[in-house]
């Protein structure tokens, strides 16, 4: 789905899709008894959250490097020129997930949120969209006939969402929306090429983003709390938290981390002030 038809189908479900709360019910059930089973997982746009590739790319036991270069493809988002990762289809007839195998998927418990909410969708109006509409639920179409409608199992979406362990990767994404919507954006800034790569860097790359961390004069330069480097050093769900906090300061300007007394005077100093 090229960039165009994207934003179409954006337009599309927020004018013509019904509307559903966490409480509306679904009719749903997936198993491999199904004579449609994993044949929906293929020639799709999974796009990948940050906390998708952290989770991801542990289960693999490879980096973030080696994942972003052999699972995924970067496209740049609309006028923002905010980077984004969808998973990369596999090179056969079908263009079937690289992850699907005949028995089901193969990185089950650490499957996209995208994975887990089907066959639900969630809609999110951009803050300068002139549309008043909140967060909402929809039903996703897919241009292949899906038997798991004609089961028996109903749900509230509030229960699929438990059900599939969605609710964990709801929280663990909420900052990166909160800066991929930022007012940044609204106020019709976009990203420069060098903070384009910054961005992708402390969301996807998490491995570049450590060396980034550790390997250069950062710590140097920032005042920043032993503790958290102790975490951020070992523990990749602090290093993404902490990705996010150094997106605010360094692309939009927020006071969230603090120079070194130390280097603030020796630039004041340098600049005769």
């Amino acid at each position: 789905m090229d960039m165009d038809a994207l934003g179409n189908w954006k337009e599309a479900v927020l004018r013509d899709y019904p509307k559903l709360s966490l409480n509306d019910t679904i009719r749903f059930s997936c198993h491999k008894g199904l004579e449609c089973f994993n044949q929906c997982c293929a020639d799709v746009n999974i796009f990948l959250t940050p906390y998708d590739i952290l989770r991801m790319k542990k289960r693999l036991k490879i980096t973030s490097d080696e994942f972003l270069q052999e699972y995924t493809s970067s496209i740049t988002l609309d006028s923002k020129r905010l980077p984004a990762v969808i998973l990369k289809m596999a090179k056969n007839e079908r263009k079937t997930c690289p992850f699907v195998s005949r028995d089901g998927c193969t990185v089950y418990e650490d499957r996209p949120w995208s994975c887990r909410m089907y066959p639900i969708g969630m809609a999110s109006p951009d803050k300068n969209s002139g549309k008043s509409l909140e967060e909402f639920y929809f039903v996703v179409d897919h241009e292949l006939p899906c038997m798991g409608f004609n089961e028996n199992k109903e749900w509230t979406i509030k229960e699929w969402k438990e059900n599939q362990g969605a609710d964990i990767y709801d929280i663990k994404g909420q900052p990166y929306k909160e800066v991929t919507l930022h007012d940044f954006f609204l106020r019709g800034n976009h990203l420069t090429p060098e903070k384009s790569e910054m961005f992708y860097m402390a969301c996807y790359n998490l491995d570049k983003f450590k060396r980034f961390l550790f390997e250069s004069r950062f710590l140097n330069i920032f005042d920043i709390d032993k503790t958290i480097i102790e975490k951020i050093r070992s523990d990749d769900d602090a290093l993404l938290d902490f990705g996010y906090k150094w997106i605010r300061f360094s692309l939009f300007g927020e006071a969230v981390i603090k120079v070194k007394e130390n280097i603030f005077e020796e630039k004041k100093r340098e600049l005769g002030l």
